[in-house]
């Protein structure tokens, strides 16, 4: 295989560097010790991260939004998976009509998402309840999830589930022993994509976020809003190296039940 050129080699890097530098603004931004957003600054301090713990508002939109991204997710997963089953081993008319159905939301941009749910809650006088919040996203993250799930199970060989059912297992055992292992590395990384997707959906939740259901993008954009301190910055920097820190852990799970798989 040839290897990559000076040229090529540099391109890259910058390419890389262009992508990863806002990221390291905000987090050297999150260490000033003034009052206001400042690069460069005097001295590092830790004050804008202690005082995380005093906006009350944040957290409680923190908890609320890890809620229902665990909520939406998890559903989106849970639909995902037979879904993404059928649509790979039957052919049956509508199919492509049902998978665009699917993928539907990706196409949608999200204003016109959230005022379409806000004016459809506002009818049926179901605002401000955190069940319709997380089923408005599992409309939005059930794509990413559908999408990873379908690029597990095409091609899956189903000699070994029939050979689970040959042998009198049920086909709940059969799919559970059999085809889940088989296609754990999709809905993992299905789960996890959802999961972030919905943590930091901001654009349709501003529209049907209520006071009482106001989720972390939300609260962070009214804070940016309302004020010029550096407090949104900490709040994402930790949310960086937190979302680094899952998806290490996701990648070993993930990836060693994918090793071992195909040991076996």
């Amino acid at each position: 295989m040839r290897k990559n050129g000076l040229f090529s080699l540099l391109y890259h890097s910058l390419f890389i560097a262009f992508i990863v530098a806002p990221l390291l603004v905000v987090v050297a931004v999150s260490f000033t010790s003034k009052g206001y957003i400042s690069l460069p600054t005097d001295g590092l301090s830790l004050r804008w991260f202690r005082a995380i713990g005093d906006a009350h508002e944040i957290v409680d939109a923190f908890w609320l939004s890890l809620w229902l991204g665990l909520a939406s997710a998890t559903i989106a997963v849970a639909l995902a998976v037979p879904g993404a089953l059928a649509l790979t081993r039957y052919r049956f008319p509508g199919r492509g009509a049902l998978m665009g159905f699917f993928m539907s939301p990706l196409m949608i941009p999200h204003v016109v998402l959230g005022v379409a749910f806000l004016r459809f809650f506002t009818t049926v006088g179901v605002s401000g309840s955190f069940f319709w919040l997380a089923l408005t996203h599992v409309v939005v993250v059930m794509p990413y999830a559908l999408r990873l799930v379908l690029a597990a199970a095409t091609g899956l060989d189903r000699d070994a589930e029939r050979a689970a059912l040959s042998l009198g297992a049920s086909r709940f055992t059969a799919f559970r022993r059999v085809v889940l292992p088989l296609i754990l590395p999709g809905v993992g990384g299905g789960w996890m994509l959802a999961f972030i997707q919905s943590f930091d959906e901001l654009t349709m939740t501003v529209f049907v976020a209520t006071p009482g259901t106001t989720t972390l993008p939300v609260a962070m954009y009214n804070q940016i809003a309302q004020t010029i301190d550096p407090l949104v910055a900490s709040v994402s920097t930790v949310l960086i190296v937190g979302t680094l820190v899952l998806m290490v852990l996701l990648d070993r799970i993930v990836g060693l039940d994918r090793v071992l798989i195909g040991k076996n």
